[in-house]
């Protein structure tokens, strides 16, 4: 027996929303999907994520959200963290930082799912060592359950590929978000975890990672700040569909999805 996860890339502000609402139910029908994952933490404006906009993806049918750094980026995020189960933040942020860092979501036929969130440090804010805080978080969700999927939410690539071999074995899928550029080196590593770089974005591609190209390319010209906003033509859905045998949490499938919406 096996379950079917979607995990879907970074979803990018309104035309990242309006993708989902205009395409999930289709990939679900398409790829048997039994639970559907995604990061969140650009869903609103593309920086942040507020309790109108989670819950417009929870009504969707995404179970839960993941995220990263820009989760702190709208002002009431902290307080809705602690209360909204359904979102969890990057566990190796320092104790007592609001929200948490890992959840137990369960399929429509009562398979528990365990889901890890970690933030790379490469390139990125100097946090708690992601390896050994998924040393010591998996030793409690694997007496729950052998299912259990890792979003590294990471800039660099070899940072992500390190913590998909240390985990190979251990965990069902190590998935990677943040660049939203998707990699094309889906695989099941020697110990049956499924591993993908970065799962790319949902959003509009007529744009610099979701962003206006136009205000994209005058900051890079003039280094100066400039006002983001986010575009809203050619959307795309990028994702990873991943088969997980239950009795054992090992991967037998891995999928990468790009789906342009009509």
């Amino acid at each position: 027996m096996s379950v079917r996860i979607l995990f879907i890339g970074d979803i990018v502000g309104s035309p990242g929303r309006s993708a989902i609402s205009r395409e999930l139910h289709r990939l679900v029908d398409r790829h048997a999907v039994d639970l559907v994952i995604a990061n969140g933490e650009n869903a609103a404006g593309g920086f942040g994520i507020t309790p109108d906009t989670a819950e417009e993806l929870f009504r969707q049918g995404i179970c839960l959200l993941t995220s990263g750094n820009h989760i702190w980026d709208k002002k009431d995020t902290s307080g809705f963290l602690d209360r909204e189960e359904r979102i969890i933040r990057p566990l190796n942020y320092p104790p007592g930082t609001p929200g948490r860092g890992a959840a137990l979501v369960e399929t429509p036929g009562g398979i528990t799912v365990g889901v890890l969130n970690l933030e790379g440090r490469v390139y990125m804010k100097n946090l708690d060592c992601p390896f050994r805080t998924a040393d010591a978080e998996l030793a409690r969700l694997k007496k729950i359950t052998p299912i259990v999927l890792v979003d590294i939410h990471a800039e660099a690539t070899s940072e992500k590929s390190a913590l998909g071999w240390y985990l190979d074995g251990r965990v069902s899928a190590v998935v990677g978000t943040h660049t939203h550029v998707q990699t094309a080196d889906e695989r099941i590593l020697p110990g049956g975890t499924a591993y993908l770089t970065d799962v790319g974005m949902t959003g509009s591609f007529d744009s610099v990672i979701g962003i206006d190209k136009h205000q994209a390319i005058q900051r890079f010209l003039t280094q100066q700040p400039v006002k983001f906003d986010v575009p809203k033509k050619d959307l795309r859905i990028n994702a990873v569909v991943i088969g997980v045998e239950t009795a054992t949490g090992k991967a037998v499938s891995i999928e990468r999805i790009n789906v342009p919406v009509g």
